[in-house]
């Protein structure tokens, strides 16, 4: 398709839904990036490293990139089972071309991650290890070996890295178990060699436990287990500087604002437990889910952005958060379609721009919230 990148136009969209109180045009039209670092924030987004898909060599994509984002993470490409395919192969080229292409553009990257606390996504081979009569200094060894080499690769060019990634099991709170951590005597012990290594070898770096837990109802039994996770890295002296949350966000139907003042006690006591701990915290992985939504694109993209600013201005308003990555722009590229259709089949619209690189009200509810937040302390 031939694509012309033109602010204006592509904000057209946005601008004909005032279903908030607007902030300057200047001020939303100037980028998300910028827009967050007048207040303290930094805005980024997930990139992948396929030419045809949402990555630097799309060019459509990479002009979203460059107009909203200071801050980068690789969608998949540094995890386990695509970084390092067998005990003694890595494979950096998808991810050094992020790298580099970051660098080029003046924009961070974050890492993400050094380890997914998840069978299904720990690399084949790895669940099938033999790790020998004495499995300990075994698995400990690939571990070890794992994130000092990654993160000996990248050096300061990474100042921050989602170092375990989901190790609590949504339905009971209970942590994950893996051949790696079972080899290990147990996650906690895994997970603790995993913070102590990555301090050890990146002790520039900030260092994140990243997950999903959210502020929906049924996830109680998600954030009753992280805050009893951050409470154990504390009291064992886990150098754990922050928590990810990744907020994916679920609309539950047209009554977005009343969902949202429902949810929002729950979750200011979740947040308040996880601040009073110390921890800093992230917006790592945002979009929104349109469920219960109608299925007509102009209600639903009002509702989605309704949800989103009611969200972002309860995340925003604790000072401990600075950075807010999407897990991309353009709903062309989600990962939410494929793995969870709507059932009357519409094409999900959980991005700021829509699968023609529009933008949409939710990049108008972004930078809205953006402008709108308290300033973060120098």
């Amino acid at each position: 398709m031939t694509y012309r990148f033109t602010r204006r136009a592509s904000l057209a969209g946005a601008l004909a839904l005032p279903l908030l109180p607007l902030q300057s045009a200047a001020a939303v039209d100037e980028g998300l990036d910028k827009t967050a670092r007048r207040n303290g924030f930094r805005f980024g987004s997930a990139l992948s490293a396929r030419a045809n898909g949402a990555s630097a060599d799309n060019t459509a994509y990479a002009a979203l990139l460059r107009t909203d984002c200071g801050l980068l993470v690789a969608e998949n490409e540094m995890k386990w089972q695509h970084l390092r395919p067998a005990p003694r192969q890595f494979d950096f080229a998808a991810f050094d071309r992020i790298v580099a292409w970051g660098m080029q553009n003046r924009m961070a990257v974050r890492g993400h991650n050094l380890l997914w606390q998840r069978r299904k996504w720990m690399p084949a081979w790895l669940e099938k290890y033999d790790f020998g009569a004495r499995p300990v200094p075994a698995a400990s060894a690939i571990l070890v070996e794992h994130i000092a080499t990654v993160t000996g690769r990248y050096g300061k060019r990474i100042a921050s890295y989602d170092v375990v990634n989901e190790a609590v099991t949504p339905e009971t709170g209970a942590l994950e178990e893996t051949a790696l951590s079972r080899a290990l005597g147990g996650t906690e012990a895994t997970l603790d060699l995993a913070f102590r290594t990555a301090h050890e070898h990146a002790p520039h770096a900030e260092l994140v436990y990243n997950d999903y837990m959210s502020w929906e109802p049924g996830n109680a039994a998600h954030r009753a287990g992280v805050l009893r996770l951050l409470e154990g890295f504390r009291r064992r002296g886990v150098p754990v500087h922050a928590l990810g949350v990744q907020s994916h966000i679920v609309t539950a139907g047209p009554d977005t604002s009343g969902s949202a003042r429902a949810y929002e006690r729950d979750w200011r006591q979740f947040l308040d437990a996880v601040t009073g701990m110390g921890y800093r915290l992230l917006i790592t992985e945002l979009d929104v889910r349109d469920n219960g939504l109608p299925a007509d694109p102009v209600a639903r993209d009002r509702g989605v952005a309704d949800y989103a600013r009611r969200y972002l201005d309860v995340m925003f308003a604790y000072p401990q958060l600075r950075d807010v990555v999407a897990w991309g722009l353009c709903d062309r590229f989600s990962w939410i379609g494929p793995f969870e259709p709507r059932p009357d089949k519409a094409a999900r619209r959980p991005c700021p721009y829509d699968a023609d690189y529009r933008a949409k009200p939710l990049r108008m509810a972004i930078a809205q919230a953006l402008a709108a937040a308290p300033s973060r302390p120098v």
